[in-house]
């Protein structure tokens, strides 16, 4: 029995850009094709933010829808963290603005960074200050505007990542719901296969590095690939085995939505059947820290998932880091 409260998701929301940016849209872009985009990743379109939009917007939205189905105000919340790469200026945190937004003051509000990971890591930092009885209610938010960091001459990633924003509010619960376990890890030894070159203290923005886009995003994918599937596939199991639960008592799996070919042999290592994974990176591609909470809100509201559902979730990205959490519904 636990004597602590556990964390229980209370409220999810979501928020997509209107413009869609099909596979053929980007034929004229880059030399690319529909099928091969289709067959290497699954992807067929994903959204791109207004010129004027920004990281907090899209979270604010997402934030909103959360805390509508939550039934709670902005003001009863004790803590809002952000998972993002890519907020609206390099400080402060986009959780400042988001918090400004959302019209509240005092609480603390701060961005983690851990690429596509962020989410669950931002989730379980919030889990552990539930736990522990310091706060009651956490809006943990992932949201990324990877179209201002992408090289639109680079077929290799602008044809990966699109924008949008998920949100979930967290609160303690004592009825066996919410959040079981949570795993989080870094293999820095690939810290170089995926990251944003320039811009920080080792590499200044400069007129020559702009024009070699060493501030876009940059990735050796078939590193990236080769350990995702190992490491998505540990973390997972790693995650069940620490609440005392099996692949059969999973219900749902909401992976990050990065690639169907990785997901696919994902589905296979853990033995669950690929029908029990929510998927719609056709429809949104990458969108780093906010695709599971994206998923996750669009398989609540479509009843997909239902209260007392298990469902497990699990993500890899730059640094790399790699994480997963097995929630109750």
């Amino acid at each position: 029995m636990h004597s602590e409260p556990r964390s229980r998701i209370l409220g999810t929301g979501a928020y997509a850009p209107e413009q869609v940016l099909t596979n053929l849209d980007l034929e004229r872009l880059v030399e690319t094709s529909d099928q091969w985009i289709r067959e290497r990743t699954g992807i067929r379109e994903r959204r791109i933010a207004r010129p004027e939009e920004t990281t907090s917007d899209m979270a604010h939205v997402a934030a909103r829808r959360a805390l509508e189905m939550a039934g709670l105000r902005p003001d009863q919340l004790d803590m809002i963290i952000v998972g993002t790469i890519s907020g609206d200026v390099p400080m402060p945190a986009c959780a400042a603005f988001l918090q400004r937004k959302l019209g509240i003051t005092e609480i603390p509000a701060f961005d983690v960074s851990a690429a596509c990971a962020g989410f669950l890591y931002a989730l379980s930092i919030a889990d552990q200050f539930i736990r522990s009885g310091l706060h009651r209610h956490i809006l943990v938010v992932g949201a990324e505007l990877l179209s201002r960091v992408l090289n639109w001459e680079d077929r290799a990633t602008c044809v990966l990542f699109g924008d949008g924003a998920g949100a979930v509010v967290l609160g303690p619960a004592n009825d066996g719901r919410g959040v079981l376990s949570t795993k989080l890890h870094t293999d820095s030894t690939l810290v170089d296969s995926l990251k944003i070159p320039a811009g920080g203290s080792a590499e200044r923005i400069t007129p020559e590095s702009l024009a070699r886009r060493r501030d876009k995003v940059a990735m050796s994918g078939s590193d990236i690939f080769k350990v995702a599937v190992k490491k998505l596939s540990s973390v997972s199991a790693a995650a069940l085995s620490d609440a005392g639960l099996t692949a059969s008592d999973v219900r749902w799996v909401v992976p990050h939505q990065a690639n169907l070919r990785i997901i696919s042999q994902v589905a296979q290592r853990l033995d669950i059947p690929l029908e029990r994974f929510v998927l719609n990176l056709e429809r949104y591609g990458n969108t780093s820290s906010a695709s599971i909470p994206i998923a996750l809100d669009e398989a609540v509201r479509d009843k997909r998932i239902r209260d007392g559902d298990t469902v497990l979730m699990c993500a890899l990205g730059g640094g790399i880091s790699f994480a997963s959490a097995l929630v109750r519904m």
